[in-house]
């Protein structure tokens, strides 16, 4: 006897994806640019097509069960290939040749864009970059970059936006710190220690307030807006400060700091002028900087 087995639409499977990824329909519908209904529709469209739960629901979230975490690492190789089709087949359209100008914060220039513009002169050799790494918004209306990555949705008319996922943050000291101060065990001894933020840029000192933690400016004892000059502070000993959760958990000279509160994500958008995202060349890199970002935030979630 010939047993079939249930045939899957990519639709559904992305959004099991993006579910299991972020842990609540509300966070996954901002991922994908749906809304939250649509995609309850979809897990129950997919649960039902292959006879099994793959959700547990709480009042905080989805989490995985057995089965739903089995499928994980096959939705992922899916979610690959598709996207390797993608850009094989933009790859083959059109003369893709010129200068693509991207735009990106320091820390994203720094950290993650030069491995990813390493691997797209490989495979469009034709195609010349310009990085542009800066914390303030370049305009795109005035083709100051073609393609910026920001860490924020951009609300300008006439510009194509894309959410291509979100980055951890965690807080992290020098071991040379935590040597001389130790590890806070509590928010309240927290508080005692020596802190790394922003000096006039109010982002983090609203944060810290917004999830709980009563700091105000004199808080911070090191200050410093500029955000790869403040990780070298935290780096150098000055306290306990903030950064890309990856980025800290690979450097050996530093120490993560566990307390008991939630830290913002890190959004990461892709923009560029509805005009522009035409060229061929730019839609290609556009492509191929998508899916660059997307492994650095898949490795982040894991």
């Amino acid at each position: 006897m010939n047993f079939a087995l249930p045939s899957v639409d990519w639709s559904l499977i992305q959004a099991f994806l993006a579910v299991a990824e972020t842990g609540s329909l509300s966070a996954a519908a901002r991922q994908l640019g749906a809304s939250q209904p649509t995609l309850g529709r979809q897990i129950k469209a997919i649960e039902a097509q292959l006879d099994a739960e793959l959700f547990h629901r709480h009042a905080k979230g989805f989490e995985l069960t057995e089965t739903g975490l089995a499928l994980v690492p096959a939705a992922r190789q899916m979610r690959e290939a598709v996207n390797q089709i993608a850009l094989t087949a933009a790859g083959q359209a059109g003369r893709l040749e010129g200068t693509v100008r991207i735009t990106s914060s320091d820390a994203i220039s720094v950290f993650h864009l030069p491995e990813i513009l390493a691997h797209i002169r490989e495979v469009e050799p034709q195609i010349a970059l310009e990085l542009v790494p800066s914390d303030t918004s370049t305009n795109l209306l005035y083709r100051e970059a073609d393609i910026a990555v920001r860490m924020y949705r951009p609300t300008q008319l006439d510009l194509v936006t894309q959410h291509i996922g979100d980055l951890k943050l965690a807080m992290f000291a020098a071991k040379s710190y935590v040597a001389r101060r130790g590890i806070p065990a509590d928010a309240t001894e927290f508080l005692t220690h020596d802190l790394v933020g922003y000096d006039a840029n109010p982002a983090m000192l609203e944060a810290m307030t917004h999830f709980g933690l009563p700091v105000t400016r004199d808080s911070f004892k090191t200050r410093c807006d500029a955000n790869l000059a403040n990780w070298a502070l935290v780096r150098a000993g000055c306290g306990i400060g903030f950064g890309q959760a990856q980025v800290g958990r690979a450097d050996p000279s530093l120490q993560e700091i566990s307390l008991d509160y939630p830290l913002p994500l890190l959004p990461v958008w892709l923009t560029a002028h509805e005009a522009m995202r035409q060229s061929p060349r730019i839609r290609r890199v556009w492509d191929l900087l998508a899916d660059g970002l997307r492994k650095v935030i898949a490795a982040d979630a894991r």
